[in-house]
């Protein structure tokens, strides 16, 4: 019986001791701030009523679109990547392989003929 109560007023004076030499805390940085308390206040009402707010961006259907290159560039540059011969065999297929194409670009041939005038075999 007294060893317990000297053991609990050991424990006693030690949350005692604990406590007297607690520090303060002051936060990592002192607040700044170029408004007034009354002008926080009134931003905070004024965004708090806005309407829409928590909309998503794009959730009203599509964002304006404007293009940075030529639409004619771009439509051209398909039509060789889709005519591009042996575009669906690669040098991964056998070890130590290499792809020479044998084939030619359909596109360029068609082009071509256009330019010469000549009708191009189809």
């Amino acid at each position: 019986m007294k060893t317990s109560r000297l053991l609990a007023a050991a424990a006693l004076s030690l949350i005692a001791a604990a406590g007297a030499h607690a520090e303060t805390y002051h936060g990592v940085q002192a607040p700044v701030s170029a408004l007034s308390r009354a002008d926080v206040e009134a931003e905070a009402a004024r965004t708090a009523a806005a309407p829409n707010q928590n909309v998503v961006r794009g959730s009203r259907g599509a964002e304006p679109f404007k293009a940075v290159a030529d639409a004619n560039a771009v439509y051209a540059q398909a039509v060789a990547t889709a005519n591009a011969p042996d575009q669906n065999v690669t040098s991964g297929s056998r070890v130590n392989s290499r792809v020479i194409s044998t084939m030619p670009n359909r596109a360029d041939a068609l082009q071509q003929a256009q330019k010469q005038g000549t009708p191009a075999a189809k």
